[in-house]
C-alpha cells in the first residue's frame, strides 16, 4: 500500500516536470506530447494515467482503514474512541482541503471538489462500513452507485435555448467533447451534481454568487468517491484475509478485470458515460477496475516477492503521503523560486533551451523528495 500510495503520490508531484512546456518546445516529438497527455487530464470523456490519481488516492483510503481498525483496536482503543477519531479526521480533511485550495486568494474559497475534502465528506460513512460484513460493504456499494446514476439519469436534460455559454461551456468544446442522447444527462455544467452546487455552495460567503465550476467538478461526487473508498475497503478485507497470498493477487486480478470491462461497457452503450470530473458510476467501475490492478501490482512485488528495498524511493513517498500532498500544494513555488535564486535562472539550460522546465522541475522534486526522505528517516509521519 504504502509503494502504491508512494507511486501516486509521485505522479501528482510530478506535475513540476513540465511535459507538456517540453512538449510545446518540440512540437515534433511524440514522445514528449505522450508524456504531456499522461500528465494531464481528459476534457471529459476518458482516462489517462494522470486521471487515475484522485481515484488511487481514495481507493488506498478505503484498503487502509481494516488494517487502521485492526491496529487501534490492537492497542486497546473503544469503537468510540476510534468513531471520535474518524469524524475528527474528516473535518479536518474537509478544511485542510478548502485551505489548500484558498492559498493565495483574499477571501476563503468555500468548495469541496478536491481530493482531501472529497475524501473528508465520505470517510465517516466509510468508517462505519469498516465495522460491517462484507455483504453490507457490498449491498452499500451498489447502492451508491445505482442511487447516483438514478439521480442524474431522473434530472432533466437542458432545454434547446439552454444557453452553454453562461455555464463556461463553448461551442467548440461541445461540439468536440459534448454527449448527445441518454448521455448528455452527465453533462458538462447542465447536471444534477451542477444544480446541486449552484444551491449547496451559495450557502457559504463569497464575492459573487457560485454560478459554475469551470472544470465541471462537483462537491456531490463525494458520494460516488465513497463508493470508490468502499470498494478499496472490500480490497482491504481481501489483503487482510487468510488466504493465500496467491489467491489474493488472483482475486484482485479477476474483479479487476470484471470492474473495469463493466465500466467501459456502461460507457460504450451510452447508459452511463465514464467521466473522472464528475465520477459517474461507471467510472467508479472503470477506474476500480485499475485500481485492483495497480494493487495487485504493487502486492506482488512489494509484498509477495519482498521488493521493499527497491520500493523505497516509492515508500518514502506513500508513508507521508499527507506531508507530501501539502509541500506539492504549498511549496512547489518557493523551492523553485530559491533554485533560480541560487543557481541562477539559466543553470538548467545546460541541456538545451527546450528541456530546461524539464531539469529545473526534476530539481525541485528531488528536492521534495529529499525532504520527505529526511522525514521518513527520523519517522516524522503527518498523520491525521
Amino acid at each position: 500500500m504504502d509503494a502504491y500510495r508512494g507511486f501516486v503520490m509521485l505522479l501528482m508531484m510530478g506535475e513540476v516536470l513540465s511535459f507538456g512546456h517540453v512538449s510545446r518546445n518540440l512540437p515534433e516529438s511524440g514522445f514528449w506530447r505522450f508524456l504531456d497527455l499522461h500528465q494531464s487530464h481528459v476534457q471529459w470523456v476518458g482516462c489517462v494515467l494522470h486521471d487515475m490519481i484522485q481515484p488511487s488516492f481514495s481507493f488506498l483510503v478505503g484498503v487502509a482503514l481494516p488494517f487502521s481498525i485492526a491496529a487501534r483496536s490492537s492497542k486497546g482503543q473503544s469503537r468510540g474512541q476510534m468513531t471520535l477519531h474518524a469524524l475528527g479526521r474528516a473535518l479536518i480533511l474537509i478544511l485542510l482541503g478548502v485551505a489548500l485550495r484558498s492559498t493565495g486568494s483574499t477571501q476563503t474559497r468555500w468548495t469541496f471538489e478536491d481530493t482531501l475534502s472529497q475524501i473528508g465528506l465520505g470517510y465517516g460513512v466509510l468508517f462505519v462500513l469498516g465495522w460491517q460484513s462484507v455483504r453490507a460493504q457490498w449491498i452499500a456499494f451498489i447502492t451508491i452507485l445505482v442511487g447516483y446514476w438514478a439521480a442524474f439519469a431522473a434530472y432533466p436534460l437542458p432545454g434547446p435555448d439552454f444557453d452553454y455559454s453562461k455555464v463556461a461551456v463553448s461551442a467548440e468544446w461541445l461540439k468536440e467533447h459534448g454527449l448527445t442522447g441518454f448521455a448528455a444527462h452527465w453533462q458538462k455544467n447542465s447536471n444534477f451534481a451542477w444544480a446541486a452546487d449552484t444551491v449547496i455552495l451559495n450557502w457559504f460567503p463569497r464575492a459573487k454568487p457560485w454560478v459554475v465550476n469551470d472544470g465541471g467538478y462537483s462537491t456531490l461526487s463525494f458520494i460516488p468517491t465513497l463508493g470508490t473508498m468502499v470498494f478499496g475497503l472490500i480490497a482491504g478485507g481481501v489483503l487482510r484475509s487468510p488466504r493465500d497470498p496467491k489467491a489474493k493477487l488472483k482475486w484482485l486480478a479477476i474483479a479487476g478485470a470484471i470492474s473495469l470491462a463493466v465500466g467501459w461497457g456502461l460507457g460504450v452503450t451510452g447508459i452511463c458515460p465514464v467521466v473522472k470530473r464528475i465520477w459517474t458510476p461507471s467510472w467508479v467501475l472503470f477506474s476500480g477496475g485499475i485500481c485492483l490492478w495497480f494493487l495487485a501490482a504493487f502486492y506482488a512485488l512489494v509484498d509477495f516477492h519482498g521488493w521493499k528495498n527497491q520500493a523505497l524511493v516509492l515508500r518514502v513517498v506513500g508513508m507521508n503521503s499527507i506531508a507530501a500532498y501539502c509541500i506539492a500544494h504549498l511549496w512547489d513555488g518557493f523551492i523553485h523560486k530559491n533554485l533560480v535564486t541560487h543557481l541562477g535562472a539559466s543553470f538548467f539550460a545546460f541541456a538545451g533551451a527546450a528541456y530546461e522546465p524539464f531539469f529545473h522541475g526534476a530539481a525541485v522534486l528531488a528536492v521534495e523528495w529529499w525532504i520527505l526522505y529526511w522525514m521518513y528517516r527520523r519517522q516524522l509521519f503527518l498523520r491525521i
